[in-house]
């Protein structure tokens, strides 16, 4: 690998993504993965990488099975030659992998991807992964029905072995031999079947004599009865084994005729196992794709050096190339310069391999045909170089090979010399350099350097912000702000004596004290204005939020008012079809007594009823008799104020009671009657609502139609609970045991947050999500205490 990727550690990156991959090939391919300078080409292989992360979070990730390489066994296979029941097996499995992925693929059907191209190349061929399967079990195992000829060879050797164990049976049960034998047991010698013998027996068993044992007190003898039975076995194994040999044979020729086709899919196989492996990697590192662009043009926002370890890496946004093409970062050690440029380096080089990086959406990176890097220490004792030997040639290689094209990222410049020496020929170096063209990024402590970066357009100082409270890092990098070494205040913290650090001031110039004063009052006021960004943000971002819930709020009102003037216009108009069809039906009664010039008392007090039940029937009023203990101080005139006490209205008396004790009153523009026992007499001076015991004086329109169902769709959870808990109080008022609640199926957020709430709710006895024909999973039905 290149050094100067291995120095931004680029080859770490992809031995993570080589332990994602699956397969053993993909892994190498992995590993050896090349930065492409080619913008086209990268952003087709971030394309791939995109598409492989989508489908993997829609479907999930598909499964490649360790596939093996197959490809030198069936370049073989095509020349004629016979393959082992391992290769075949491997063959076997692999177009089974091609096949289950072209399964997978089809799940995702109609989502066109730029990987559709590779998985159209995977050609599975159930023929050939069937054959192979159902002839050979295993790397050692045939299958009998691998052939009709293998199958009744097998069965004549089952039979020629019965035969054979069969006389053996008998003899190491028989009283004879049974005192000749060293163990009553049948065993196998070089294929035949021999029974073990005591050795100073050997002469009193007819036999042969195959073996003995390596203490030479047991002979193995094949009793002279099953020497024919014996060879019959042997015969048939070599046709068993002949027979085998051909199956091979024709199996090998079979995967020969396919293997271009086969080797084909292989490679794509690889190719995709190698691309969802870098998604995965993505998810991992919870990395996003980056905007390409080969202008030189970096701008990351958030981002997090992959080599970290998540829970400790600090978010960072770094600039470069768009404003200015040289960033001088400065800042105490350990304090995140190293790492900023490693991050630069070694995200540029993972888009170019086609990886996404963690950082936020959005983020820009540029492909370059050279990332130069001249990071840590290279002193070589063998070569007699020092630290700053060892950079200088570095640095000298990179400016021979630095372009207009190139991203050079250098740590420490100048360092290990005289401080005076070293900042001048780092200035010199950062002047070609730029004359040259290149992207620069890089560090160091000289105060020339940032000095000449303030009075050089298109450099820009950058700093890794330090918190001298605490001597620690916070690892945030600052554009535009140069920064301190806090060498004093770090010497001071970890007890160095006061009067030294006093006198080491003195000793530093006047120009060098002037300009950290500058830097310390700009890094003050930039503190400050930070946390008054912050503050702004956060007071937008609440207004905002409650700006968005007021117009939900306005728009739900709305929404609830239309469906409320609908639900009244619809009812009103039933309450006007019903009172004219009882005012005809009255009309006819009366036309009918008119002709008959006289009515009797029963039919006169059926008209009177009659007129009554249309007068209630039109009366837009529901009213319900109240029985709470109250009566008035008074009998009722006409005038009085009173407040009709079921729907809470101011209404005036405009008649006496009648027989029936109700009394006319006008509430508004409605002229309705009202029984005395629903009136409340009030002062006209001095309106108030009296408390009456524990019963609610005021009733909405859900209190007197109470409904058994609430539509919480679309609501927020807080919201739907509110409104299933109204409904709840309604229909306990109502005397109503069960309610309906639609929450619909959608994420099921919505229902699991209102089963939390009924859980512990007094006034349910239990609930239940639907049944089939109640909305099963999209309502919840709630039984009442």
């Amino acid at each position: 690998m290149d050094k100067h990727y291995k120095a931004l550690e680029l080859d770490k990156i992809l031995n993570m993504l080589s332990k994602e991959a699956t397969c053993e090939d993909a892994a190498v391919m992995a590993l050896e993965l090349k930065p492409s300078a080619s913008l086209k080409r990268v952003n087709f292989l971030l394309k791939q990488t995109d598409d492989a992360y989508i489908l993997s979070g829609r479907f999930g990730t598909p499964s490649f099975g360790g596939a093996k390489n197959i490809t030198n066994a069936l370049s073989r296979a095509r020349a004629g030659a016979c393959l082992t029941t391992t290769e075949l097996l491997r063959i076997a499995e692999t177009l089974r992998i091609i096949r289950s992925l072209r399964q997978w693929k089809s799940n995702s059907a109609g989502v066109e991807t730029s990987l559709d191209n590779l998985f159209s190349g995977l050609c599975a061929n159930k023929f050939l992964e069937d054959k192979i399967t159902s002839c050979i079990i295993a790397e050692d195992e045939f299958a009998d029905n691998a052939s009709p000829v293998l199958y009744d060879i097998r069965r004549k050797i089952r039979t020629a072995s019965s035969k054979a164990r069969e006389v053996l049976d008998k003899i190491i049960h028989s009283t004879n031999f049974q005192k000749y034998l060293q163990d009553s047991i049948v065993t196998q010698r070089d294929g035949r079947y021999v029974v073990p013998v005591k050795a100073e027996c050997r002469g009193n068993v007819p036999g042969l004599v195959h073996d003995s044992s390596s203490s030479g007190a047991t002979v193995f003898i094949e009793p002279m009865g099953v020497v024919q039975a014996n060879n019959d076995i042997r015969i048939l194994k070599s046709k068993e084994d002949a027979e085998i040999e051909r199956i091979l044979f024709e199996l090998s020729a079979a995967a020969g005729t396919y293997a271009d086709s086969i080797i084909g899919s292989y490679e794509n196989l690889m190719e995709l196992n190698l691309i969802f492996a870098k998604a995965n990697l993505s998810y991992k590192m919870k990395a996003s794709m980056p905007v390409m662009n080969d202008k030189g043009i970096i701008d990351l926002k958030q981002a997090r050096h992959p080599l970290i370890d998540k829970d400790s890496v600090v978010a960072t946004d770094i600039r470069l190339g768009e404003d200015f093409d040289t960033l001088m970062i400065t800042g105490p050690n350990t304090g995140g310069k190293t790492v900023t440029l490693k991050t630069i380096g070694l995200f540029t080089l993972m888009a170019m391999c086609g990886l996404m990086v963690p950082c936020a959406d959005n983020s820009r990176l540029s492909v370059f045909k050279t990332v130069l890097a001249d990071i840590g220490d290279e002193q070589s004792i063998e070569q007699s170089l020092s630290t700053f030997s060892a950079h200088m040639t570095n640095i000298t290689k990179i400016m021979k090979t630095a372009d207009e094209s190139s991203l050079v990222l250098i740590d420490e410049l100048g360092a290990g010399t005289d401080p005076v020496e070293g900042a001048a020929l780092a200035v010199a170096i950062l002047e070609f350099l730029r004359n040259k063209g290149a992207k620069i990024a890089s560090t160091t402590h000289y105060p020339e350097l940032k000095e000449f970066a303030l009075q050089t357009d298109g450099v820009e100082n950058g700093c890794c912000e330090f918190d001298v409270a605490t001597l620690k890092p916070t690892y945030r990098l600052l554009i535009g702000m140069p920064g301190k070494s806090n060498a004093f205040a770090i010497s001071k913290r970890l007890g160095m004596r006061d009067e030294v650090i006093a006198r080491a001031k003195e000793l530093v110039s006047s120009e060098n004290r002037e300009f950290e004063s500058v830097v310390q009052t700009l890094e003050a006021r930039r503190q400050s204005l930070e946390k008054q960004l912050a503050n702004a943000q956060k007071l937008t971002a609440k207004a905002n939020t409650e700006k968005q819930k007021a117009e939900n709020e306005l728009r739900k009102s709305k929404e609830q008012a239309k469906k409320e003037i609908e639900l009244a216009k619809a009812q009103a108009q039933k309450i006007i079809d019903k009172t004219v069809s009882q005012a005809e039906s009255l009309m006819e009664e009366l036309d009918k007594a008119r002709k008959e010039k006289e009515m009797s008392s029963a039919d006169k007090s059926k008209l009177r009823r009659d007129i009554k039940k249309m007068e209630a029937t039109a009366d837009p009023v529901t009213t319900k008799s109240k029985d709470d203990g109250y009566i008035l101080p008074r009998p009722l005139k006409i005038g009085d104020s009173v407040l009709i006490y079921d729907i809470d209205k101011k209404a005036t008396v405009l008649t006496l009671p009648d027989r029936d004790n109700t009394v006319q009153v006008q509430a508004g523009i409605i002229k309705t009657r009202v029984p005395v026992s629903n009136l409340r007499l009030i002062k006209q001076e001095n309106i108030k609502k009296p408390v009456f015991s524990n019963k609610r004086n005021v009733r909405s329109a859900v209190d007197i139609h109470p409904a058994t169902e609430i539509d919480v769709r679309g609501q927020y959870p807080e919201e739907a609970i509110m409104a299933v808990d109204s409904a709840i109080d309604s229909a306990i008022l109502s005397n109503i045991n069960q309610i309906t609640v639609i929450h619909g199926k959608g994420t099921g957020v919505l229902r699991t947050e209102i089963g939390k709430h009924l859980k512990n709710h007094r006034a349910v006895k239990s609930y239940r999500l639907g049944v089939f024909g109640e909305g099963e999973s999209g309502v919840t039905i709630i039984e009442l205490k």
